[in-house]
């Protein structure tokens, strides 16, 4: 299954009493299907992965499964900060049905270049998935280098990245390593349009939760080189900047349970603090509009 255009990297609904919210879950699955996205992402950083049990995180990549049914990819988010663990961990998103591994940088260890790639050469020979690589080094400690995914993007189970610094000079860099075997896709959504009109193949999005079909509409207008992409990208930019001033999946998260889905967040995590409610407030009665102007 290809990976391109718009995935979203799902949140996790929790329930007032800090419970998994399956019900929430599968209505915020049917909205990005309603939306258009192309794939979604299951138990990454915007998923609240760390504070997931084991039975959760197998219930929810059960379902998400079972709700896609085979239309879109589904990734599951795997990489933890030890070798052994990553494997064990893509292994039973393997088992559960997932089509795709994200497996971040190991966080906080903080490997060389060369831990890095035998890290993950490691997972893709002995996970049982396709890797997606990972690399968000302002919540992990850790910059996987151009040079060193130009090593990965060798092994033929090492299918693509998620970059998430969208610095134009790294994003030019890893676009030189795309190939049929080999996809870049943005990993932040305020550079996002930049990066796709440049040539990445898409976006693994925080923002599509709530909005999945602005950002899918972003998404098409930026492959296709449409004029319209700036514009549309200025619009959603009060909801990039929104999702940044708190640590994600908090904001994003204040988004969704005023459109009805979910209630809080675990520790250490706490909900959107007071100074930020105005804003959500704005930005939440500006969804319905922006979604109707994006419908497929």
């Amino acid at each position: 299954m290809s990976l391109s255009g718009l995935i979203t990297a799902l949140a996790t609904p929790f329930r007032a009493d800090g419970s998994l919210d399956i019900d929430g879950w599968q209505r915020l699955l049917r909205l990005q299907l309603e939306g258009g996205v192309h794939g979604v992402v299951v138990a990454g950083s915007t998923g609240e992965a760390s504070t997931l049990s084991d039975d959760e995180y197998d219930q929810l990549l059960a379902s998400a499964v079972a709700q896609v049914a085979g239309r879109l990819p589904v990734l599951a988010g795997t990489g933890l900060s030890g070798t052994a663990r990553t494997i064990a961990q893509t292994r039973r998103a393997a088992a559960a049905g997932a089509t795709h591994a994200l497996v971040v940088t190991p966080p906080y260890v903080r490997p060389t270049q060369a831990g890095l790639i035998a890290h993950y050469r490691a997972v893709a020979d002995q996970g049982g998935l396709p890797v997606v690589l990972y690399n968000v080094p302002g919540r992990t400690g850790c910059d996987m280098l151009p040079e060193t995914v130009a090593e990965l993007a060798q092994h033929p189970n090492i299918v693509g990245i998620k970059e998430a610094v969208g610095e134009a000079g790294r994003v030019q860099a890893l676009l030189a390593l795309r190939a049929p075997g080999f996809v870049v896709l943005s990993g932040d959504d305020g550079t996002a349009s930049r990066s796709i009109q440049a040539g990445m193949e898409g976006l693994i999005s925080v923002g599509s939760n709530a909005l999945p079909g602005a950002y899918r509409r972003l998404c098409d207008l930026a492959a296709a080189h449409d004029p319209a992409a700036d514009s549309w990208d200025a619009r959603l930019q009060p909801f990039h900047d929104f999702c940044g001033v708190e640590s994600n999946p908090i904001p994003v998260k204040a988004l969704l349970r005023r459109i009805g889905i979910g209630h809080d967040l675990r520790l250490p995590l706490l909900p959107l603090s007071a100074a930020h409610q105005p804003a959500a407030e704005q930005l939440a009665g500006d969804i319905a509009a922006l979604e109707a102007l994006s419908s497929h």
